[in-house]
């Protein structure tokens, strides 16, 4: 909490910077392991601490001469600072966030592979054990009725399944969630690389899931266990 002396633009400022520091790194990594595709969809809608307000940036595209400035705008959409069409789109999250407060930072992205899952419209089983070490969910559902809105899909999942760490939206890409830009970055790193090798074992009969002792002992490496037997 800011004491009497603080400046609240000061530490807004701050908190931008730092957000922008995070996005050049995860969107350096992402591009650097080919996890992005060619368009370089990637936008990170990132919470101000304390303040009904969200930080947007997104990916420069393969067009663009210049990075794109962040923008900040309201949950209710109403922009504070920078690129007003950015904000807008980042907007479409904002009732993600005033219902669920543990949720820090969403991503939306385009990946080949999970991009694959999304356009044949299958739900993405998690079957690769990096990815599964770090969530207890069991696989990542689809968004294929748009008339719900995409923040209203997300919720409705989450209310089944508190684990549930991201979404496909069909015909597009993937939109994640979770506690920081670096955190979910990290983890869309990890499932594109599980829809790759998934894909590549529907060529062999199709991905099996894990044997005997296997979830508990990738949930034991990621500090999951003994929540997974709750």
């Amino acid at each position: 909490m800011s004491d009497k002396h603080t400046n609240p633009q000061i530490e807004l400022a701050d908190f931008i910077a730092q957000a922008q520091r995070d996005f050049a790194q995860a969107s350096r990594v992402l591009r650097e392991t080919r996890t992005l595709s060619a368009t370089n969809t990637f936008q990170a809608i990132t919470r101000v601490p304390g303040q009904d307000a969200l930080v947007v940036q997104s990916a420069s595209g393969p067009w663009d001469d210049d990075a794109a400035e962040p923008a900040v705008i309201r949950f209710d959409g109403t922009p504070l600072s920078g690129n007003g069409r950015q904000g807008a789109g980042g907007a479409r999250y904002s009732a993600v966030f005033a219902q669920r407060p543990e949720i820090g930072t969403v991503i939306h992205v385009h990946t080949p592979y999970l991009g694959g899952w999304a356009s044949a419209h299958r739900v993405l089983p998690i079957r690769y054990a990096p990815a599964q070490r770090v969530t207890l969910a069991r696989e990542i559902p689809v968004y294929i009725d748009r008339r719900p809105s995409e923040a209203s899909f997300i919720l409705d999942r989450i209310a089944e399944n508190p684990h549930t760490p991201a979404i496909l939206e069909a015909n597009g890409g993937a939109t994640f969630w979770g506690t920081d830009i670096l955190a979910v970055s990290k983890y869309i790193l990890l499932l594109e690389e599980a829809a790759y090798f998934q894909g590549l074992a529907e060529q062999l009969g199709g991905g099996k899931e894990f044997g005997p002792g296997v979830l508990e002992q990738q949930w034991r490496m990621g500090g999951l266990y003994p929540a997974a037997a709750g």
